[in-house]
């Protein structure tokens, strides 16, 4: 029979040892994480019935990345034994941290939802999201620069700052850092899948380049963690560990190690992967590219041909 979770202090709970086993039978319900997983599934659904029912086609691709791949690993992310866990072990809350910055943006862009909206939303509304797409907030959140500089620099100012402190210290901090980590992966990568007609879309060449560029700050970043001895979020860990979760805790400072190097680790394979993803959208348009100038051509030499002009 599993032991019940005690509580420590007004704020921190007992729990049982960590085993990868808990990250699928240990579950908790985040109220904020959980309202958005209902209201995104929820909405994408309805606009897939609507579609279906005035006979149009919607892949099904689409809605199993945006409902089971990013909602999904989403709900997962914040709900399941790493939700659970995140607060104890840095290196359980750098798993979540590299699901929620790169996998649930990814795929919730390759559901492309803004085309979804668009296709199935009525008259007024729909013009509603047309007016923000094309909005100068729109366009200069989604600048890629910018949405680069956001991307890279909010793990730094994370880890580096305060901010994880008050994340460990507050539950409505902790589940808005979530959300944050999925709208500035979904700023940079949005316009990188080039599914959706959203701002800020580029050629693929840049694309690719976008891409490549952010390996090396994840690589530095997880090597920095990894490399000093002061400890992230040190009042906090310290403070678990003078309870009787310390009879199973790891060293803070070996944990930290364990963190950074995930955070090197699956930076560096998610971007490999996403690197694949585009580089296969960039064959396939130039591929269409060449098919079309090739039948530009034909019927160029067609209507150029003499049995065309008798």
């Amino acid at each position: 029979m599993p032991a019940l979770p005690i509580l420590l202090s007004a704020d921190l709970e007992v729990l049982p040892r960590f085993t990868l086993g808990r990250v699928f039978s240990d579950w908790g319900i985040d109220p904020i994480p959980f309202v958005v997983t209902v209201w995104a599934v929820g909405l994408y659904v309805l606009g897939v019935a609507v579609l279906h029912r005035r006979g149009d086609r919607w892949p099904v691709g689409r809605t199993l990345a945006f409902v089971g791949l990013g909602m999904g690993s989403f709900f997962f992310a914040t709900s399941s034994g790493l939700g659970r866990y995140d607060t104890t072990l840095l290196s359980v809350h750098m798993v979540q941290h590299m699901l929620l910055s790169m996998v649930v943006p990814l795929a919730l862009a390759l559901g492309a939802p803004v085309t979804l909206a668009l296709r199935t939303l009525p008259p007024a509304p729909r013009r509603w999201l047309l007016a923000v797409l094309h909005s100068q907030v729109a366009k200069v959140l989604a600048f890629p620069p910018l949405a680069f500089a956001l991307y890279v620099l909010s793990p730094w100012a994370l880890y580096f700052s305060g901010w994880y402190d008050a994340s460990l210290a507050s539950a409505f901090v902790h589940q808005m850092m979530h959300v944050h980590l999925v709208l500035v992966g979904t700023l940079f990568f949005w316009p990188l899948m080039g599914v959706d007609p959203v701002p800020g879309r580029v050629s693929h060449p840049f694309r690719v380049l976008l891409t490549i560029m952010t390996l090396p700050f994840h690589a530095f970043l997880g090597v920095t963690i990894m490399g000093q001895t002061t400890i992230i979020g040190e009042e906090h860990y310290r403070e678990l560990r003078e309870g009787p979760m310390g009879a199973w805790l790891p060293a803070m400072l070996d944990d930290q190690h364990l963190a950074g190097g995930i955070l090197w680790a699956t930076g560096d394979l998610i971007g490999v992967l996403f690197f694949g993803v585009l580089f296969v959208q960039w064959l396939r348009s130039s591929m269409k590219e060449a098919a079309r100038e090739d039948r530009r051509l034909d019927l160029a030499e067609r209507r150029s041909s003499p049995s065309a002009v008798e």
